[in-house]
């Protein structure tokens, strides 16, 4: 796409043809002619109900007004899903645009198929100088990138290693905050990169995956507020399948105190569940040097002490496990906003923001207490949904989208803006021309988006399903050696899906096109059970 600072002036004159946009004469500008950079930003297990702009009640008392910045000057997806609410998935659909029974990447474990396209190695053979900075997280070297600097796995909060072209393929220990470092990273990529060359950094950032470790200088952070419950906290899963009730991702069963909790001071007696991970954390925090680990403890020791010597038990301390949870949940996320604002700035400092299109998201939704659960791997809404801000040259501000789109069109955009063809193997589709329209979806645009989580037996016990969703209908079918089942909703009469409505005979003509819709996904995608 030539002088994309002209994209959105030229809506009328623009037309499509295969996998590239294409402008009228009035964008071509033959001496000055160059493609948009890209800056992907990812995080990890970022609700959408954590951004302000989205307007949750959570986040009205934790702003985001750097990642709202985003907002302000582009466009804000309020119907961005993901395939797979799960890592490792995820980011293989991102980085291939395809789903996960095509890429093979199914599970956390399951490797990704060798000859799936990367969006790394086409934009590279483009012309762009291409970089990954953070969580990797994948079960295969980054193809495609002249640069990466990552985590192992996981990765830590505190003093993280990294590997990169340099290391040798060793992981080196670097003294800091994860977030803080990825960060130093992307902007030292952007000062050193080839000036002759367009750009696409993509920058994957740990937090706010489990644990919630804060960095040193939010401990304190929020302690003054107590967040909202959710309305669907005390959740009893009348009319949902075992799926529901088998799950370990209670809040109240599954969250531990010493791991996810930060309380270290649990002696036998005090009549706590056992800490599976509790070892794991104290090994964290033996990664911290003594000053961090001085403050660190300086400012929970006192606050784990308070609550011990109130014997909570029952309602009193699910309802303080919680608290702790969301405050520590939101100090990351305030690091995360602080962090990007950081990223900003250097762009704006840096003249880069008129040629450069800025993408906000993460790997999937997550669970901020909503029917008493933490995590993700649903495809309820709540994971299933995930954050989106995008903009870029041109872009009108404070734009809203309802356009279905799913993390699978992430690759065939990036293409579209190096002008590079699509390979066949991708499955999704280009968001410029929902871009281009304000939000509106285009002529022909999708009507249905499918999910498929595969990762069972494993952590936090979610069967195995698939469903399709139109938006307002959604259709699941749960399936696995416990058996078989399926559930039904209607989003706008039951926004947080509390009524299984698979038997309500109104719904008899919507649970036929879903069900006939999902059918057709399996069949023309070549889906199995696996």
């Amino acid at each position: 796409m030539k002088d994309k600072s002209k994209f959105i002036e030229c809506l009328p004159c623009m037309g499509r043809m295969g996998g590239v946009i294409l402008l009228g004469s009035c964008a071509f500008n033959a001496a000055h002619a160059q493609r948009w950079n890209i800056v992907y930003i990812m995080s990890d297990d970022h609700s959408y109900q954590a951004i302000s702009a989205y307007g949750h009640p959570l986040s009205r008392q934790a702003p985001t007004p750097n990642l709202d910045r985003l907002a302000e000057r582009g466009m804000l997806f309020r119907r961005a899903y993901v395939e797979n609410s799960l890592s490792t998935p995820s980011r293989a659909c991102l980085m291939t645009g395809m789903y996960s029974h095509q890429s093979g990447q199914r599970t956390l474990d399951c490797p990704i198929d060798e000859n799936a396209p990367f969006v790394s190695e086409y934009l590279r053979q483009a012309g762009y100088q291409t970089a990954m900075i953070g969580k990797w997280h994948m079960l295969c070297e980054p193809k495609g990138f002249d640069e990466y600097h990552i985590l192992p796995g996981q990765g830590d909060y505190y003093n993280p290693r990294f590997r990169s072209k340099e290391t040798g393929g060793k992981y080196v220990e670097e003294k800091g905050y994860a977030t803080n470092l990825i960060t130093d990273h992307a902007i030292q990529f952007l000062e050193e990169r080839d000036r002759t060359k367009p750009f696409a950094l993509f920058v994957h950032h740990k937090a706010p995956h489990r644990n919630w470790m804060p960095p040193l200088d939010m401990l304190d952070l929020y302690e003054d507020v107590e967040f909202p419950l959710p309305e669907t906290f005390g959740d009893d899963y009348a009319t949902r399948g075992r799926a529901a009730h088998e799950q370990q991702m209670s809040i109240e069963k599954d969250m531990e105190m010493c791991y996810d909790l930060k309380v270290t001071q649990i002696r036998p007696g005090m009549g706590y569940t056992h800490e599976r991970n509790g070892d794991g954390f104290r090994h964290q925090l033996s990664r911290m040097s003594p000053e961090q680990r001085e403050k660190w403890e300086a400012a929970y020791n006192p606050r784990n002490e308070a609550m011990l010597a109130q014997h909570l038990t029952g309602g009193e301390l699910l309802r303080w496990k919680y608290q702790r949870y969301i405050h520590d949940y939101m100090r990351v996320i305030h690091s995360i906003d602080i962090q990007v604002g950081r990223l900003l700035d250097y762009l704006e400092q840096n003249g880069l923001m008129d040629n450069t299109m800025v993408v906000y998201t993460s790997d999937q939704g997550f669970y901020m207490g909503e029917h008493g659960w933490f995590d993700k791997r649903f495809m309820y809404e709540e994971s299933f949904r995930t954050p989106l801000l995008v903009c870029a040259p041109g872009m009108k501000g404070g734009q809203k989208s309802d356009a279905l789109v799913q993390n699978i069109d992430f690759a065939p955009t990036f293409l579209d803006i190096a002008d590079a063809v699509q390979p066949q193997q991708m499955v999704g589709t280009s968001l410029l021309p929902v871009m281009s329209r304000g939000g509106k979806s285009p002529k022909g645009w999708r009507r249905y988006l499918y999910y498929h989580y595969y990762d069972c037996p494993a952590e936090h016990n979610v069967m195995r399903h698939d469903g399709v969703s139109d938006g307002r209908y959604k259709l699941l079918h749960f399936y696995g050696k416990e058996g078989s089942y399926d559930e039904f909703y209607d989003l706008k009469e039951d926004p947080n899906e509390l009524n299984n409505a698979i038997s309500e005979k109104k719904y008899a003509r919507h649970l036929e096109r879903l069900q006939n819709q999902l059918n057709t996904f399996r069949r023309e995608q070549k889906v199995d059970e696996w």
